[in-house]
């Protein structure tokens, strides 16, 4: 029986990202989950049905707590529409991402584990296409320039800095690191 409380389904599969980015994907057991989350043991195999259950959970959890509020989005359409202002948005959000590294470290676990598992590849291939969809359809609407292309060479070049960030810190200052999107954006985004 899979048990339908939502808070705590929530709590547990937060917990499940902590794991994946402390332990990696090998370590995340339905136990490891239970003492991240301080809950009982068994809880978590209430909640999920499997293993892979838990896991893809865990992909479109870090999703969702990636994703920015309305309040950030209502500024980013307020901002206009030039290079400076999208090196500005291209900042924030390796920010924002950077600022959630047990998500970011989680998603590079499953990926990793998605090599694996057939399955798990083609949940994470959806998620990562609609994602990115949802971007470009985004940027498309917001007056920002540039166009699909862009939109997808700043995502590939600004995931790797983004990784840099988190396993290797010290590769680059906080100074470089904003020299370096500001410079992506400017040589990627055609000016108009």
């Amino acid at each position: 029986m899979v048990r339908r409380n939502e808070r705590r389904r929530t709590a547990l599969v937060d917990a499940a990202i902590e794991v994946l980015a402390r332990e990696g994907a090998r370590g995340l057991t339905f136990r490891a989950v239970d003492t991240e989350a301080a809950v009982p043991v068994g809880t978590a195999s209430n909640y999920f049905t499997s293993r892979d259950d838990l896991l893809t959970q865990a992909g479109a959890r870090v999703y969702e707590r990636l994703r920015p509020d309305d309040e950030v989005v209502a500024r980013q359409q307020a901002a206009g529409g030039d290079r400076v202002v999208y090196a500005g948005l291209m900042r924030e959000l390796v920010d924002r991402i950077s600022a959630f590294r047990a998500g970011y470290l989680a998603l590079l676990e499953l990926r990793l584990e998605a090599t694996r598992r057939l399955e798990l590849r083609e949940v994470l291939t959806e998620r990562v296409r609609s994602d990115l969809d949802d971007n470009i359809r985004y940027h498309e609407g917001s007056g920002l320039p540039g166009d699909a292309m862009a939109v997808r060479l700043l995502y590939l070049a600004l995931n790797w800095l983004i990784v840099e960030q988190l396993t290797l810190p010290d590769v680059f200052t906080p100074e470089e690191r904003d020299r370096l999107v500001t410079a992506a954006v400017e040589r990627i985004v055609a000016a108009e």
